[in-house]
């Protein structure tokens, strides 16, 4: 889809362009015809009517919408399909994950983590699987909390089935959301893929229990492929369910021994301040102007002074708010960095990514 976007601009034209010309745009020549073939008893019109009359609703990439730290993963999904809603306050994620042949010791981990990120303000993100991803849901919704279930099946198929009650409170509460087109069945090549959506929305990855091979492990690798934080719960060394966990903080994982530590490392502190303030403190020409000076890499008051010509006084006040409103962070000695997801969204705005 991407090389598609990037040759013909729109993805309507794509749609009916001729063989040749989605050859030229870098497609083989079998995808090529599988797309001409298809498209013939595919009607777009008719297609999207219906996915609207069962409330089902659509995410590309270039949507203000789409997931913010979903997009700055290696190819995020083109497409995302969801029920529910996908707000903001989504932006402060943490995806709990786990076995499905849970012990008590991990049930009660799982639940009340779930529960403190809830109270917190911080969404928890899992699979909508038995065991740790249900608890996890569960809690969270019990608490009053924001969760979001991804999941390696349409966005419309109930797997598995005995968790039907708890999706329909997702959908209340949160966000029901895959890649997988609505009407695909719940196969197990599915899961392993879907597994980077979860650690692609979340700040860091929680694994409570995980076997050896378990598949809360293939979600740990993406997220350390896309830069973000693991904890894992440590466990008994005799008990399976714990194998995977123990290996993860052998492996150099951090061992969640305390649920403020998540809040810490994530600088998750002042969340509330920060929402309230995303909220209430609108952008100024002065505000843009400081983001624009600041990067990813820290930079010193000192130098923001000599490149804006700003009174430091208003440098500094500026600053503050910017910082209640998750928009950069200070990293010591007067020195502030734009958080990562701002700055690749403020690029994209202005033309400079």
């Amino acid at each position: 889809m991407q090389k598609l976007l990037q040759f013909f601009g729109d993805l309507s034209i794509a749609w009916n362009a001729p063989l040749d010309a989605l050859i030229a745009a870098g497609l083989s020549e079998k995808l090529a015809a599988q797309v001409v073939d298809q498209r013939k008893d595919i009607n777009p019109e008719e297609l999207f009517a219906g996915l609207q009359q069962k409330g089902i609703h659509i995410l590309i990439r270039e949507d203000d919408q789409y997931p913010k730290k979903l997009r700055e993963i290696d190819q995020p999904p083109p497409v995302l399909y969801t029920l529910g809603e996908i707000t903001g306050e989504d932006e402060w994620a943490v995806a709990v994950v786990g076995t499905r042949r849970m012990t008590g010791y991990g049930k009660q981990v799982a639940s009340e983590l779930a529960a403190f990120l809830a109270r917190h303000g911080i969404t928890v993100v899992s699979g909508l699987a038995r065991g740790i991803d249900a608890v996890a849901h569960h809690s969270s919704l019990q608490a009053g909390g924001r969760t979001i279930a991804v999941l390696g099946c349409g966005v419309d198929v109930i797997y598995p089935p005995e968790n039907r009650q708890l999706y329909l409170q997702i959908i209340q509460q949160g966000a029901v959301i895959s890649d997988y087109a609505p009407g695909t069945a719940p196969e197990g090549i599915n899961f392993p893929p879907r597994n980077r959506i979860i650690a692609g929305l979340s700040a860091a990855t929680v694994v409570i229990e995980a076997a050896n091979t378990s598949g809360a492990l293939i979600t740990c690798n993406f997220a350390l492929e896309q830069g973000r934080e693991v904890f894992a719960v440590p466990g008994s060394i005799y008990a399976a369910q714990s194998k995977g966990t123990n290996y993860l903080i052998q492996q150099g994982a951090r061992p969640l021994v305390d649920f403020d530590e998540i809040l810490e490392v994530l600088q998750y502190k002042h969340i509330d301040q920060s929402k309230s303030a995303r909220k209430l403190l609108p952008e100024s020409e002065v505000e843009a102007q400081l983001l624009q000076v600041l990067g990813d890499y820290p930079t010193h008051v000192d130098e923001i002074y000599v490149k804006t010509g700003l009174p430091m006084a208003v440098i500094s006040s500026t600053l503050t708010l910017l910082e209640l409103k998750g928009m950069v962070y200070k990293t010591g000695n007067m020195n502030y960095s734009v958080i990562r997801e701002l700055n690749s969204d403020y690029e994209r705005k202005n033309g400079d990514g």
